[in-house]
């Protein structure tokens, strides 16, 4: 199989289909010219039988023409110009005159044909067109006059047609397919802009762009189409690269600490009060690396889209309560107190109830984490419309209101929050309960103030 290039595919199906429309249209052309002489000759054909019909007399028995020296003119005797063939049979085909240019030759006698007919025969070898018409007396057919002329000017007539339509044909194709070629390929020439730009995009240069063509077309929507592909992957390399940093950052710090303190720990010999001061800090800094891990395989599975929802009547109520007892002893150690605001009736609402425990404890823990010493927690169910509204108010650190929508980020953690080294964090969180929130198509909103604390508020449909 021959391997054509895109230009001249298109050249070559543009010239496969102009061909057959090219070979109708010269079939039509030729059919045409050879109805126009056909015609032609059909009219001489009659207008001589006319002619001849009003000389000749019909009697009862018999058949003369009226003037005898017609047979003698020179298109009766002589064949080479433009010769008029003619004959009288009887009623079962005995001939009673021929014309001289006849000689031995006999136009063809149809004994079938009762009416005027025009019909291609041979003579002598070659093609006339002849009518065979009838003649009456008194409603009787007493004989057949018959009249023939050449065809031969006409078919050389024809004959040279189709030479030149043969001739035409394949030149036409020939000069359509360099053109074809030429108009192809002055339109994929953004293609061509386009391979260019992509061979020069690797994995360290995502910052080339294809240009736009000038006209709003297929070839301009392919070029921006390809462009935002483009934006998309460089986001996600950037955010991949971003990720591992923050992740690896993340890891070692923990386990930098827990060598630190393995270190001096052998340093020289200890009581068994200080090696179990000591081995409880480390054993707290590997809790830390473990939900950090648990936090970063969730983040993994988002990204790989493994989540799988397993949805049903929730009873929003207990939920909430259960993830708040959970952080009863955090709470405690710092003297925060949790106050319940939750309607008398139990709230119901379809999700998945695994997925909204894990919002839940985000929030709830960032909530007392960042609260102050003996601070206050409120936690708020009501109805709203259709809508089941869970708030989570603290007075905390707060959030500054230019980074407010920063929060939402992946191990993205507030200035407020790194100037209280105290407060440990690993700025995933609220990233995780965002985007749980958006596959249970929750709507999360946030609003706060430096100092005064933070307001979360999901609402469920």
């Amino acid at each position: 199989m021959f391997s054509f290039s895109f230009k001249n595919r298109i050249a070559f199906y543009y010239i496969i289909s102009t061909a057959l429309l090219i070979f109708v249209v010269f079939i039509a052309i030729y059919e045409m010219v050879a109805f126009t002489v056909y015609n032609k000759v059909d009219e001489h054909i009659n207008i001589e039988l006319n002619e001849y019909s009003e000389k000749i007399n019909v009697g009862q028995n018999q058949i003369e023409l009226r003037d005898a020296d017609e047979w003698n003119q020179r298109e009766h005797s002589e064949v080479a110009v433009d010769p008029v063939f003619l004959q009288i049979t009887d009623s079962i085909g005995t001939i009673i005159e021929k014309s001289e240019n006849l000689k031995k030759e006999n136009l063809l006698y149809n004994y079938k044909l009762k009416t005027k007919r025009i019909t291609d025969v041979k003579l002598a070898g070659k093609l006339v067109r002849q009518i065979q018409a009838p003649l009456y007396n008194k409603k009787k057919i007493i004989g057949y006059l018959i009249i023939a002329v050449s065809l031969e000017e006409e078919i050389a007539i024809l004959h040279k047609l189709r030479v030149i339509l043969y001739i035409t044909f394949p030149i036409v194709l020939f000069v359509l397919f360099f053109v074809a070629q030429f108009i192809a390929g002055r339109s994929i020439k953004p293609i061509n802009s386009i391979i260019e730009t992509s061979n020069t995009i690797t994995k360290d240069n995502l910052t080339s762009r294809i240009p736009l063509p000038s006209d709003y077309d297929e070839l301009y929507i392919l070029s921006d189409t390809i462009n935002k592909l483009l934006d998309r992957v460089k986001n996600t390399i950037d955010r991949e690269k971003q990720f591992t940093s923050d992740a690896s950052h993340e890891l070692r710090t923990p386990l930098s600490i827990i060598k630190g303190t393995l270190e001096v720990l052998i340093r020289k010999p200890r009581n068994a009060e200080e090696y179990k001061e000591k081995v409880n800090f480390c054993i707290t800094e590997v809790d830390r690396i473990n939900d950090l891990v648990d936090q970063l395989l969730l983040l993994a599975r988002f990204e790989n889209q493994k989540l799988s929802l397993n949805v049903e009547y929730v009873n929003i109520n207990e939920c909430v309560s259960e993830s708040i007892n959970r952080f009863d002893d955090k709470a405690k150690l710092k003297n925060i107190s949790v106050v319940r605001n939750f309607p008398k009736e139990d709230l119901y609402a379809k999700t998945d109830g695994y997925f909204l425990t894990i919002i839940l404890h985000n929030l709830i823990s960032n909530a007392i984490k960042y609260s102050k010493v003996s601070g206050t927690v409120d936690v708020i169910i009501e109805k709203v419309d259709c809508k089941t509204l869970i708030k989570i108010i603290d007075n905390g650190i707060g959030i500054s209101e230019n980074e407010i929508n920063k929060v939402f980020d992946a191990f993205y953690r507030t200035t407020t929050s790194t100037n209280h080294p105290e407060i440990k964090g690993t700025g995933l969180g609220l990233s995780i309960a965002k985007r749980l929130c958006d596959i249970l198509e929750v709507d999360i909103t946030i609003s706060s103030e430096v100092n005064l604390g933070t307001t979360l508020t999901l609402s469920i449909s």
